[in-house]
């Protein structure tokens, strides 16, 4: 039976039923739904608006509920129209007219908007405690590799030396922007909107701020029509989910990279690899190759709920069902790619030796070279051309900078002497670049302590029900 039916003459279609259900769905929001329940109708007893013993027999009701899903001991009805009616319905059932009761003073709209916020909530801390845990492999591993000097790249080229710690701490500074961007959304989610009703709040006198003490809210929302249509919150959630899922496909491109035969600087785990049905030698990094794919994926996620609710007039439309199932998949799987990554980077072995050729090679002691003569009195632009034509020169022939004789530099410009050629060793170049931020050991070592500091930060527990 409809708890809505009282207006209706004729059944609903039965293929409507099943187009209109969300049960499939919202059934993970139950303890959400439960917990906000029972809050809601501790606040109807103490305010006088429900009898105090029918509002403590809906408690413990919703609590045996909430135990019995829990436990596996109650199956969800396939016929109820979603989990808020399943749990109302669930709820007569069990004793009987104070079920009746729980419904006073709130409506669907403002109890899926409830929902919504208390889950985003909770996903928004299983999230911070997931990239907590990332990034502190990360530094970990950063750490072990101060002096493992690796090449830089840019537009996939050789560009100049730095070290692998260095080139770590900069997957670390994505990460970290990924868990303010967490935190900020936690803020927009934290706002309490049960109490809006439909959209024009009600008028039985409802204790807004004990509900939203009860279930952990810093704060009740300011307008009721805002209350039920807001999904912002949500679409942050998606927003973050997707740029950190963007990083996380760059950290894998590279990883993809890294591993081939051409740059071999990593060597995958067979754990987190996979190999082929025809080619005995094969192992592939499918675990990294599908977190890249599974990106745009979280993308379409997000598309989905701004396309969603880009036309929606205020305040509630039917249309607002489709926000869950966008949500859910973003969040499952931006959950399931960052605990892979972190088990597949945890295994990964790094070819220092290999990295360090690779630095040797491809001139990334140019601009070095050029800022040797700078120092030596010559303007930059010109120490970029006698670089620039050096360069050349060893590509002709086949060697590289420190190949080349004292003399041979000369001929290039007689400012060179015999300290260039430390000047431009690759270790050298890397120590030399002490700035902040920069891949000076100790630079790179000052930025991991303070990663580690930012990682001590708290974050708000759940609520009291």
């Amino acid at each position: 039976m409809k708890l809505w039916g009282g207006r209706f003459e004729k059944a609903t279609d039965h293929m409507v039923d099943d187009f209109h259900s969300s049960l499939p769905f919202d059934r993970r929001l139950y303890g959400c739904d439960i917990r906000g329940s029972i809050a809601h109708a501790t606040m109807l007893g103490e305010q006088g608006i429900i009898p105090a013993e029918d509002a403590k027999a809906i408690v413990k009701g919703l609590q045996g509920i909430l135990e019995d899903l829990a436990a596996g001991r109650l199956a969800f009805d396939p016929d109820a129209e979603d989990i808020h009616m399943f749990v109302e319905q669930e709820l007569t059932r069990r004793i009987g007219a104070p079920g009746g009761r729980l419904h006073t003073g709130r409506s669907r709209n403002d109890q899926v908007a409830l929902d919504g916020h208390m889950f985003v909530k909770e996903a928004c801390r299983e999230t911070m405690g997931l990239l907590k845990d990332l990034i502190g492999t990360l530094l970990k591993a950063a750490r072990a590799h101060l002096d493992t000097v690796m090449p830089g790249y840019t537009h996939l080229q050789k560009a100049q030396p730095i070290t692998l710690a260095h080139h770590l701490m900069a997957w670390v500074q994505m990460f970290l922007r990924d868990r303010e961007r967490v935190r900020d959304c936690y803020k927009r989610a934290d706002v309490m909107p049960l109490g809006s009703g439909a959209l024009a709040g009600t008028t039985y006198p409802l204790d807004r701020q004990r509900v939203a003490d009860l279930l952990g809210f810093s704060r009740i929302s300011e307008n009721s029509m805002d209350g039920v249509a807001d999904r912002d919150f949500m679409l942050d959630y998606l927003y973050a989910a997707s740029v950190s899922m963007m990083h996380l496909s760059r950290c894998c491109e590279e990883l993809i990279l890294w591993s081939t035969d051409e740059f071999a600087f990593v060597r995958m785990d067979d754990a987190f690899s996979t190999g082929s049905s025809i080619m005995p030698q094969k192992k592939n990094p499918d675990v990294a190759e599908l977190i890249r794919g599974k990106t745009g994926r979280v993308y379409g996620d997000l598309i989905a709920l701004l396309t969603a609710l880009k036309g929606i007039p205020l305040a509630y439309n039917k249309d607002m069902q489709e926000d869950k199932e966008a949500l859910f998949d973003a969040h499952d799987t931006w959950t399931k790619c960052l605990i892979v990554f972190e088990g597949m980077f945890k295994t990964l072995c790094f070819n220092a030796d290999v990295m360090e050729r690779g630095a040797a090679g491809g001139f990334t002691n140019a601009t070095d070279l050029a800022d040797y003569l700078v120092r030596r009195g010559l303007p930059f632009r010109q120490a970029h051309e006698v670089s620039g034509k050096m360069v050349l020169s060893c590509v002709k022939r086949g060697i590289s900078l420190l190949d080349m004789t004292l003399e041979e530099m000369q001929a290039f410009s007689p400012l060179f002497d015999g300290d260039v050629f430390d000047a431009i060793s690759i270790h050298t170049c890397v120590v030399a670049r002490d700035v902040p931020g920069g891949p000076a050991p100790d630079r790179v070592l000052a930025s991991i302590e303070s990663a580690e500091a930012r990682l001590q930060d708290g974050f708000p527990m759940r609520g009291r029900i």
